[in-house]
């Protein structure tokens, strides 16, 4: 069941009055379809397999598709993972191909498209391979026909900016089509350190002017920026500290619209992700909060927010608007993430896509509790506890459960507080949950965000096994029985954890970061490939400091028992990273199991692969922990 409800629903959009997004289908292969809610309120699947709506622009991908009406209908372009391909789509036809296929490195990649049905193109970010080297690529602005013409043809594709700009994100047209906005970066700098907001006029002939930089800069966050109807270009920035939301007008100059000690943007990783989105009357609907997020309906006259109600504690990055209407994506600890629509005048909000259902009885839910903690030199760390909960049966009076510290990815991200099956597979079987939102953590502020920098592998670490220890010299967790767990950079921080501590009896690893060098030296993709300057520090400055805090240089301090998963097609983290850790590990008696698999990038998204790390997760607690799950493979654990 766990398998079966992992991922949700991302990328809202209008299509004339019908609502639409995407879904994923772990039982397809771990595909992602279009949905569309139909004026009566049923909902359809757009898309039959194998078709993926998912774009790979920056490996992490971004907003894979855009909708019209035109003559009553609807008309689709969208991303298709497997080709990468730009389509065109309209209803009772099959998909036509918009883009040509590039032999060259990973070929021509798409994402945030933007169409111009005034001039028949659709207006997009263009990632293109030079070369077959992670780094070989350029990225700019495109104009593509939507005649079909450029499917054979690249020449026929129109680029709307020259690859000033390492990375850039769509562009946003004002209301009247004039002007242009979009937001550019360059290497060693992430989109979270800063980002320049860059405006250009928008020519008759459809090409654009020399852009400007209105906002931003090296040491400035634009999360986001759009236009609102009067042709005020609003924009998310950090420059006081958090991502708040400030005016451009006509004549330059930022103006603040809600200066709060809370986040109005967030970390930028996925091109097209959406905090707010601008109404016709003039307000603005916001994704906004600290440490967690609410949907609320700013007045930028006034800078007062009134927050939809409703059962939602977490919204994602994912708003579109028409007329009052407001799409957003709400969660909470009892519910998954679901389409909701808000009634802008009215206050209303209602679940219109994607409805929560109970694949099992709420009853045996986690019941999470927002902690802070307290680390080294008293700095709050702040997390989320699942303590173990099944109403069938009682724990041993005189036993403390075993626990499990989960460390996120990114690790610029955070652990939103929502329901996940995944937790609860292991709370419902008696072993506790612990989300860290480490030092580095989004949802903050940016001095809590920078407290990581050149500082990973030890303030994650350090703040993980505060948060571990503080339960376990509260009662609340048996010290004997701690457990680390992480994918991706959660990854790096459970077998760093594993390496530098003695905190834990044993730790699951998922498609981790083990060797720093490697992956800061052509091991990765392009859009984090400078990335552990700001995490570590220049590699020809402190090459010593990359070797120091590698799990893979310290393999034989490990004596804890582990599980290593690893999927195959990974090319954020790939393969290298644990084959060569275990090899490091070779004749020391340390119980290990390594699984790869095959048709896996970064992140497991096939059913059938979450139910065997699932399974595999568990047998290895169960082990360790001296516990006796029924029904679970027995997990073989190397020495």
């Amino acid at each position: 069941m766990a398998a079966a409800h992992d991922g949700h629903p991302e990328y809202v959009g209008f299509v004339g009055e019908e609502a639409w997004w995407t879904e994923p289908r772990p039982t397809e292969g771990g595909r992602r379809t279009l949905v569309r809610r139909r004026a009566d309120g049923t909902e359809e699947s757009v898309l039959d397999a194998p078709w993926n709506v998912r774009s790979r622009v920056v490996e992490y991908g971004g907003q894979p598709w855009a909708g019209a009406e035109r003559d009553g209908e609807p008309l689709v372009v969208f991303v298709n993972f497997a080709d990468q391909r730009l389509y065109r789509y309209e209803e009772g036809g099959e998909p036509r191909p918009l883009t040509p296929v590039s032999p060259v490195g990973g070929g021509l990649r798409w994402a945030d498209p933007l169409l111009r049905l005034d001039r028949d193109e659709v207006w997009c970010v263009l990632e293109e391979f030079t070369g077959d080297g992670p780094t070989d690529v350029r990225r700019v602005l495109a104009a593509v026909p939507l005649d079909g013409s450029a499917a054979r043809d690249r020449d026929a594709v129109r680029e709307l900016t020259g690859a000033r700009h390492r990375f850039v994100t769509g562009p946003r047209l004002s209301p009247d089509g004039s002007r242009a906005a979009w937001l550019a970066w360059d290497h060693p700098r992430m989109p979270w350190d800063g980002t320049e907001l860059i405006v250009a006029d928008v020519t008759g002939d459809g090409t654009l002017a020399e852009p400007r930089t209105v906002a931003g800069g090296p040491e400035e966050s634009v999360a986001q920026a759009d236009w609102a109807a009067d042709g005020t270009l609003v924009y998310a920035g950090d420059s006081t500290g958090w991502w708040n939301l400030y005016a451009v007008g006509q004549e330059g100059g930022a103006r603040p619209l809600c200066t709060r000690e809370e986040e109005f943007g967030g970390p930028l990783w996925k091109i097209g992700w959406r905090w707010f989105a601008p109404l016709d009357s003039g307000l603005i609907a916001v994704v906004h909060g600290r440490g967690a997020t609410a949907l609320g309906i700013l007045d930028p006259e006034t800078g007062e927010v009134v927050d939809a109600e409703g059962p939602w504690t977490e919204f994602a990055p994912a708003l579109a608007t028409r007329g009052s209407r407001v799409l957003g994506i709400g969660a909470s600890p009892r519910s998954a993430y679901e389409v909701v629509e808000l009634d802008a005048r009215t206050g209303h909000a209602r679940v219109i896509g994607a409805a929560h259902d109970d694949p099992v009885d709420p009853a045996y839910y986690p019941e999470p509790q927002i902690r802070t903690f307290h680390g080294p030199a008293g700095r709050e760390i702040h997390a989320h506890v699942y303590p173990p909960h099944n109403p069938d049966h009682l724990a041993p009076g005189d036993e403390l459960p075993p626990y499990v510290i989960w460390a996120h990815g990114g690790p610029t991200g955070r652990a939103p507080l929502v329901l996940d099956l995944a937790i609860a597979y292991f709370t419902s079987r008696g072993i506790g949950v612990a989300e860290v939102n480490y030092g580095g953590s989004t949802g903050y502020g940016r001095e809590y965000r920078d407290r990581l920098r050149e500082q990973w592998g030890v303030v994650d670490v350090e703040d993980c096994a505060a948060v571990a220890l503080a339960l376990a010299d509260e009662g609340t967790a048996d010290r004997a029985r701690l457990a680390i767990r992480g994918g991706s950079a959660g990854g790096w921080t459970a077998a760093a954890s594993l390496a530098t501590t003695d905190v834990y009896a044993c730790g699951t690893v998922l498609y981790p970061i083990l060797d720093l060098t490697g992956w800061g030296s052509g091991e990765t993709h392009d859009f984090e490939s400078r990335y552990l300057e700001t995490l570590v520090g220049p590699l020809d400055q402190v090459p010593g400091r990359y070797a120091e805090r590698s799990p893979a240089e310290h393999a034989d301090r490990i004596t804890a028992p582990f599980l290593l998963l690893q999927g195959l097609d990974d090319v954020i983290c790939p393969p290298a990273q644990s084959e060569r850790f275990l090899a490091k590990l070779e004749g020391r008696p340390v119980p290990h199991a390594y699984i790869a698999f095959e048709g896996e990038g970064h992140g497991f998204r096939r059913a059938d692969t979450m139910v065997r790390v699932l399974e595999a997760e568990l047998s290895l607690y169960a082990q360790v922990f001296v516990l006796d799950p029924p029904g679970v493979p027995t997990l073989e654990l190397a020495k």
